[in-house]
C-alpha cells in the first residue's frame, strides 16, 4: 500500500571643647609688665588621627563587566537525523506513527525519544476516511494533534494537524542570534524542551549586548518548527 502525506509542521562622636581661658590678675605696680609673651594655647598644626576620630576611605566602585559577543550562526541549524524507519510492506499504521514521530524531531531540531499515539489507527487500512485524535510525546513533553487517513484499495493518504509543536531552546536561541548580531548573552522564557502553540504568543527572548544593554526580542515559532525573530 502506497503512503503519502503532509509532512507536519531568571563611637562615639568626641567633642572636645577646649576653650582655654587665661584670667591674669595684675596687682598695681610702678614696675613695668613683664615683656615675655605667655602662651596660652599651643601653636595649631598637621594632627594625625587618635581615638575616637574617624577617617573615610572611598569605596571603589564595581567595574562594568567585559562581555564578549556570541558568534553569529554562518549555516542553517541542522536537521536532525531521525532513525528507526519501518519497512516499506511495514504495517500502514506503523508508518504513519513513524511518520508522524519524524516530523517532530525535525520541527523540534533534535532527535529525540518520539511516541504517537492515534486510539484505532490499526484500524486505517480499512477504506475509507478516518479521523482520529492522537498524542504526541516528544522527549518526554505530550502535545495533542488530529490524524485524518483517506484509505483506497491500494494507496493511502494521511494528514496530521496540531495547534501545539515541539521545539528545543537551543534551535529558538540560534535564531534570535541570526537577529541580534552582536549579542553577548540570550535568555529565553522555555525549558530545554518547549511546547508551543505555533498560533498563539511568541517566545520573549532578552538580549545582553555587548555593551551591556538588555534588548527584548520575540520568537514565532510554525507548524512546522520555522522560527522568526523580530526585535520587541
Amino acid at each position: 500500500m502506497k503512503l503519502t502525506g503532509d509532512r507536519v509542521r531568571f563611637g562615639l562622636g568626641v567633642f572636645a571643647v577646649s576653650a582655654v581661658a587665661v584670667f591674669g590678675l595684675s596687682s598695681c605696680s610702678d614696675s613695668k609688665p613683664d615683656a615675655s609673651p605667655s602662651t596660652g594655647a599651643s601653636s595649631s598644626g598637621p594632627s594625625s588621627s587618635g581615638p575616637g576620630q574617624s577617617s573615610s576611605t572611598p569605596i571603589p566602585s564595581a567595574s562594568t563587566p567585559v562581555l564578549t559577543a556570541m558568534p553569529t550562526p554562518s549555516t542553517p541549524w541542522p536537521t536532525p537525523k531521525v532513525t528507526g524507519a519501518p519497512a516499506d510492506d511495514a504495517p500502514l499504521a506503523e508508518r504513519i506513527t513513524f511518520a508522524i514521530a519524524k516530523q517532530t524531531q525535525i520541527a523540534a531540531g533534535r532527535a529525540a525519544k518520539t511516541t504517537v499515539k492515534c486510539p484505532g489507527i490499526d484500524k486505517v487500512e480499512t477504506a475509507g476516511q478516518h479521523k482520529l485524535d492522537c498524542t504526541v510525546t516528544y522527549a518526554g513533553k505530550p502535545f495533542t494533534g488530529t490524524l485524518t487517513v483517506d484509505s483506497k484499495q491500494y494507496s493511502a493518504s494521511y494528514k496530521f494537524t496540531s495547534e501545539e509543536v515541539a521545539i528545543v531552546r537551543a534551535k529558538v536561541v540560534d535564531a534570535v542570534l541570526r537577529a541580534a548580531p552582536g549579542a553577548a548573552k540570550v535568555a529565553c522564557e522555555m525549558e530545554d524542551v518547549g511546547i508551543v502553540v505555533h498560533s498563539g504568543l511568541p517566545i520573549g527572548c532578552n538580549v545582553t549586548t555587548t555593551d551591556n544593554a538588555v534588548q527584548e526580542y520575540r520568537a514565532q515559532v510554525t507548524g512546522n518548527g520555522q522560527v522568526t525573530v523580530k526585535k520587541a
